[in-house]
């Protein structure tokens, strides 16, 4: 403490003492928000992240020139080169078996890949098809339906209005006035067979005055 009575704080709280500030665990939340805070408190740097695609540990090398291949004959001083040079041959064969099964489900999950989506382009080229062939058969029915609604128009129309030579008791139209425009020729008419002639002719002669003459003579 740093000194004596109700006064008295911790002697890491004093701003006179020199001694660290005691730190507490942090949580894993306080722990991610540092790490956040920390991140954001320079946002121009680069940050750098490691690729998870490359082995944790470095492959051993192909051959070791400087060992035995054998333990035989090996003497107290060279055991453990020997052990280390098997070790690190295990692991050699290790890593190649785990490359060989990592190569293999990567080829199983291709072809497992390729043949479902074959299967699935052939069932979705079936049933686009099928939709194909459903809308031709809708557009050839409605086709044909205005056809025929097209032809009972036109029959209706002519029962409506039927022709002349269908019905002889019906009155023949006159003819239209020929055009203005047109030139006709004129064509003399002998004396007699003109229209006044004509009417002239079929007016009955003056008859005779019946009754009382009566003449004056002077």
């Amino acid at each position: 403490m740093s000194g004596e009575g109700p006064e008295a704080i911790p002697t890491s709280a004093d701003p006179r003492s020199r001694r660290p500030t005691k730190k507490r665990a942090l949580s894993p939340s306080s722990s991610h928000a540092a790490s956040v805070k920390a991140l954001f408190a320079k946002p121009d740097r680069d940050i750098r992240i490691p690729s998870g695609d490359r082995p944790a540990r470095r492959p051993p090398p192909e051959i070791i020139t400087n060992v035995q291949g054998s333990s035989a004959g090996a003497g107290s001083g060279e055991f453990h080169v020997y052990k280390a040079s098997r070790r690190r041959e295990y692991e050699r064969l290790r890593d190649m078996d785990a490359d060989l099964q990592r190569q293999r489900d990567h080829d199983e999950f291709v072809r497992l890949k390729e043949e479902t989506d074959r299967r699935d382009h052939e069932k979705t080229s079936k049933n686009r098809d099928k939709r194909d062939r459903a809308k031709a058969r809708k557009a050839a029915a409605a086709a044909a339906n205005n056809d025929d609604n097209n032809k009972n128009n036109k029959n209706k129309k002519h029962d409506d209005n039927p022709s002349p030579s269908a019905n002889p008791s019906a009155v023949p139209s006159a003819p239209s006035p020929a055009p203005a425009s047109v030139h006709r020729p004129s064509v003399p008419v002998p004396p007699g067979n003109r229209p006044d002639d004509l009417d002239r002719d079929a007016e009955p002669a003056a008859l005779p005055a019946t009754g009382l003459v009566i003449h004056d003579d002077d």
